[in-house]
């Protein structure tokens, strides 16, 4: 176990090293045009690195077992948060964003983290009563609508889908049957699909992303069409870093959500291809570290925060290679962004105190015989 986290903390300090270096290379120019500060959105970034790695040392050494107690408390705080942000000024069509002074975030990202957490709490507490309808599997999606259903209306719907696609994986895997989450997932799906051809934002990027596939894109997927220029013209090796051409303006804010693109195009198809198979040894750490969590709490809780790592950063690939339709999802430590890199810091704290816990149960047995 101690290698398995040193491997974590190993793993997750390249991703956001290496999210520095994209995040200043794909950032300088549009700093220099917008700020006239060739630094800006990099210092931006570095302070933000730095909070999210003194939290994953803080939640290190918070005992996971209290986020059972208060999860209820956090989801209701987090659901108030959503409730407020759907009253803030929108942007590009959407009231995602809450500022609180100058703080701004997403508190989208904030209730993932919470309903993950109260997820593993609930379905500890219900025991074998999860795999009934009416005595268990019920109170989860009671949660899970309440807060998909608030992402829905920002209007966010992509998020709100991960989030429910997230959150019926946790109930699967914590004993849930397949016959409810595949029922409730077919409804569900088929009201999904209705709801976003209905919203102008999500109907757009639907019918964009299937423009794409169909005509080789058009407007509505400018970012993707230079993506997708970006990754073919790093070719096996990349063209070296700080070389991105992309970067400079032609790719609409490369340094967030599209950075997987500069990345392809600096470092090359070996150096997207070696990043998300850090991602996957990342998950697959994390489920080593839930199936060896003592108690059946920090074993679901480590499975969706590891999970979550993992989709993420999968998902950002498949959109800006064009297998996916655009989501807003940023990739896992290395993509530009305040919310995302502190709630994944955090993650992996939580995830090292999990593992460390278990660490101690078996150094009891070696000093009582000792």
């Amino acid at each position: 176990m101690k290698n398995m986290i040193r491997f974590l903390l190993v793993a997750v300090t390249g991703l956001i090293i290496l999210g520095l270096i994209l995040v200043f290379s794909s950032s300088n120019t549009y700093s220099q045009v917008r700020f006239n500060n060739l630094y800006f959105l990099f210092n931006s970034h570095s302070v933000k690195v730095i909070i999210a790695i003194l939290l994953m040392f803080v939640f290190a050494f918070v005992k996971y077992e209290v986020f059972k107690n208060y999860s209820k408390y956090f989801l209701f705080s987090v659901i108030l948060l959503l409730i407020i942000t759907l009253f803030m000024p929108h942007y590009n069509g959407a009231s995602r964003w809450l500022a609180l002074g100058p703080i701004r975030f997403q508190p989208s990202g904030l209730a993932k983290l919470a309903l993950i957490m109260h997820l593993a709490a609930l379905i500890d507490d219900k025991g074998d009563k999860i795999k009934s309808f009416g005595t268990g599997f019920v109170y989860p999606l009671i949660w899970i609508f309440a807060i998909s259903g608030l992402i829905v209306l920002q209007p966010n719907m992509s998020t709100a889908v991960i989030i429910m696609f997230l959150s019926f994986t946790i109930m699967y895997v914590g004993g849930a049957r397949f016959k409810h989450i595949i029922g409730t997932v077919t409804i569900t799906g088929v009201c999904s699909a209705g709801l976003m051809m209905m919203m102008p934002h999500s109907r757009s990027r639907i019918m964009g992303f299937i423009s794409s596939l169909q005509e080789g894109g058009g407007e509505a997927n400018i970012q993707v069409t230079q993506a997708k220029i970006a990754l073919g013209s790093g070719g096996p090796f990349g063209i070296g870093i700080g070389m991105s051409r992309q970067s400079d303006l032609f790719l609409p804010e490369s340094y967030g959500d599209f950075i997987f693109s500069v990345l392809g195009e600096e470092f090359g198809f070996i150096g997207t291809v070696v990043t998300l198979l850090v991602y996957l040894l990342i998950f697959i750490v994390g489920l080593i570290i839930a199936l060896k969590a003592v108690d059946r709490f920090g074993s679901l809780l480590a499975f969706g925060l590891s999970f979550n790592i993992i989709i993420s950063a999968f998902i950002n690939a498949g959109v800006v290679t064009g297998l996916l339709p655009t989501t807003g999802i940023t990739l896992p430590f290395i993509s530009f962004g305040g919310t995302s890199i502190i709630l994944f810091g955090i993650s992996v704290g939580i995830l090292i105190n999990i593992g460390n816990e278990y660490l101690k149960t078996q150094r009891i047995p070696e000093e009582s015989t000792a």
